[in-house]
Formats: structure tokens, C-alpha cells, sequence
């Protein structure tokens, strides 16, 4: 299959198919990872969401037909490509990027558009440089959805629990998500580590969320 490089506007209505392909087409696919440190453990990776690619490409747009490097014969004039390309953009709505024989086929916006006007022997021919951003359309039936559920109460954090007894008064402290010793209870992690080791175990690293741990005095 020929490799043909179109932008297109309104579900279709109207598209450009470039005259000249582009010599190449760098696509940026990001993603969200979150690299932390976490004390007694070191740095692990929280995977994050595969964020929207990103295209651009280089050409030109010829002021007459050379078989040379043209893919086609009967295409817009420069001005004519310039300002399709500015006035789709400036209407604010997505369009659509197809790259013929490759997976490439998104919804994007137009985040940067430059051209020469004039560039030396070249005369009549104007040279761009083209920008896209994929674009994700948001899902109103769920927002609607989320909108009208009522919000569930925040969790509110547990202060210590303290256990009356006849004679003495025990502190007690319940291992949330997230906690480490040292996080927690800072210098004095080491006494606390000792005083629920039954609890704990051999590893002062590893606790679990529901854990509860005495404070010793």
C-alpha cells in the first residue's frame, strides 16, 4: 500500500492529502511513570497511564507538479494548503491524522505550524514544519454519572487509640498504608520495633496496614 499522509476536518467533510510525504515522521508515545524513593526499600517504579502521542513531520508544499516527488498531480497551491491548515486549527476542534500503511490513525489537535515563506532556490515552494498532539475524547455519560454520586466522607485519620486499664494506660498505634517505623515514629522506631516484635516479625521492614502496635512508655 502507497504511503499517503492526510489530515482531514468535520467527521471527513474535508481533507488535505500532503503533496510531498514527509522524509520522516517522529512519533512520541510518553508514559506516566513515577519513579520514588522509599526508605529501607530504595527506588521502585509506580506505573502510571500511557499518556497522548505526539507526531511531527517536515515538507514542503510545491508550487507546481514534479513527479520526481510528488504523489499526486492535481493538489492545493501552497497559500490554498496554508490557509486550510490555519483555519481548521483556528476553529478549536480536533481533527483527524492518517498515515496510509501504518497503524497511525488519531484524533489530534495542531499544536505548532510553521512554514517559510520564501526560501532560496526554491522559488514558489513553501517549507513547514508541522506539529500534532493525540486527542482523547472525554466520555460525557460517565462525567454526567460522576457528577451526580454523591461523595462518599473522607477517611479521617485514627489518632492513636488509647486502652484504659485499672492501673495503667496503654497506647496503642494501628499500621495504615504507606507507614514505615522510621516514617512514623521516627528515632524512637527501633523501641517500638522491640516492644511488637511478636507482632511485626524478624523484619522491621515489613508491616502491614491493620497492624497495631503498643507504644512503650
Amino acid at each position: 500500500m502507497a504511503v499517503e499522509f492526510w489530515l482531514s476536518y468535520n467527521n471527513g467533510a474535508e481533507k488535505l492529502r500532503f503533496p510531498v510525504n514527509p522524509a520522516t515522521l517522529t512519533v512520541n508515545s510518553p508514559f506516566g511513570n513515577t519513579d520514588v524513593n522509599v526508605m529501607h526499600f530504595g527506588e521502585f517504579t509506580v506505573i502510571g497511564e500511557r499518556g497522548s502521542a505526539e507526531f511531527s513531520f517536515e515538507s514542503f508544499f510545491p508550487s507546481y507538479y514534479n513527479p520526481v516527488y510528488c504523489e499526486y498531480s492535481d493538489f492545493p497551491t501552497p497559500s490554498e494548503c496554508i490557509s486550510t491548515i490555519e483555519r481548521w486549527r483556528d476553529e478549536r476542534k480536533p481533527l483527524r491524522f492518517i498515515v496510509t500503511g501504518s497503524n497511525v490513525n488519531y484524533a489530534v489537535t495542531i499544536r505548532e505550524f510553521s512554514y517559510e515563506v520564501q526560501r532560496a532556490g526554491n522559488p514558489g515552494d513553501v517549507f513547514y514544519s508541522l506539529s500534532l498532539k493525540e486527542y482523547r475524547f472525554l466520555d460525557t455519560s460517565a462525567t454526567a454519572k460522576n457528577v451526580t454520586e454523591k461523595p462518599k466522607p473522607a477517611n479521617k485519620q485514627r489518632p492513636p487509640v488509647v486502652n484504659k486499664g485499672t492501673t495503667k494506660q496503654e497506647k496503642t498505634y494501628t499500621i495504615k498504608y504507606g507507614d514505615t517505623l522510621s516514617k512514623v515514629f521516627g528515632k524512637d522506631w527501633r523501641k517500638v520495633y522491640e516492644a511488637n516484635r511478636k507482632v511485626i516479625g524478624n523484619n522491621p521492614n515489613i508491616i502491614k496496614p491493620g497492624q497495631k502496635l503498643v507504644l512503650p512508655s
